[in-house]
């Protein structure tokens, strides 16, 4: 990890804060004092500021059951509706980020970290991670059969280039739908759903990945992940 990075993690410090410290002359790993603020650490080094050692928060990842009147936004953003960072009640909620965004009339299944990383892989279409939503829709499909066919061959959306990449369509009940999509497309189901002649009156997140929104979170709460659970969103496929 670098030195600058570390020091935030630790540290109330930003980013620019923490450079301006180790150019200064402030830090020291081990009995060296380290002006570079792109210094790679190993896991063994022990840093210090002044007198007091440093230890870094580890990084973090979050399973949110997202209630809707939530933005996915930073927490000092002001919006329409307060940050879904709001609702986790941990130290420096502040250096978190969604992993992707879901629209404040949109409630379930959200991922929250401060691994970039790992984000990017869930959200970058060059990763074939499945999300799946239910949707209430106003008024049933007219042509089911043909609705998924559309579905699996790519909708072409109003002002886009490309149509999306396969997606499947599972009929729950005649107004009630799940979709399941590889990519995330602003306001992609409810496009979609338009394109094939109905309205969505509610959507919601059930699955990224391999991972289920927990049935027993209720609608705000928020767990930790666990590793393996971690590491197999880590690791989708990618395509060429």
């Amino acid at each position: 990890m670098r030195l600058d990075k570390f020091l935030c993690h630790s540290t109330d410090l930003s980013r620019s804060q923490a450079k301006r410290l180790i150019k200064q002359g402030q830090i020291r790993v081990q009995a060296q004092i380290i002006k570079d603020a792109a210094f790679s650490l190993n896991p063994e080094d022990q840093v210090y500021w002044g007198q007091d050692q440093l230890h870094c928060i580890g990084l973090r990842y979050w399973m949110l059951h997202k209630p809707t009147g939530y933005e996915c936004t930073h927490l000092e953003t002001w919006g329409s509706y307060p940050s879904v960072l709001s609702l986790l009640k941990v130290t420096h909620a502040d250096r978190l980020h969604t992993v992707g965004r879901l629209d404040a009339d949109t409630s379930g299944l959200l991922l929250i970290t401060d691994d970039g990383h790992w984000s990017h892989q869930i959200t970058s279409p060059r990763y074939q991670c499945t999300k799946v939503y239910r949707a209430e829709i106003a008024t049933p499909l007219t042509d089911v059969e043909a609705a998924k066919t559309a579905c699996l061959q790519g909708i072409m959306l109003h002002g886009e280039k490309q149509p999306t990449r396969p997606a499947q369509l599972e009929i729950i009940h005649p107004t009630c739908i799940r979709l399941s999509v590889q990519e995330g497309r602003y306001h992609q189901v409810k496009r979609m759903l338009a394109a094939l002649g109905t309205q969505v009156v509610h959507l919601h997140r059930e699955q990224i990945g391999t991972l289920i929104l927990d049935a027993d979170l209720a609608p705000g709460q928020a767990r930790a992940l666990t590793t393996a659970e971690v590491q197999q969103l880590a690791e989708p496929k990618r395509i060429p």
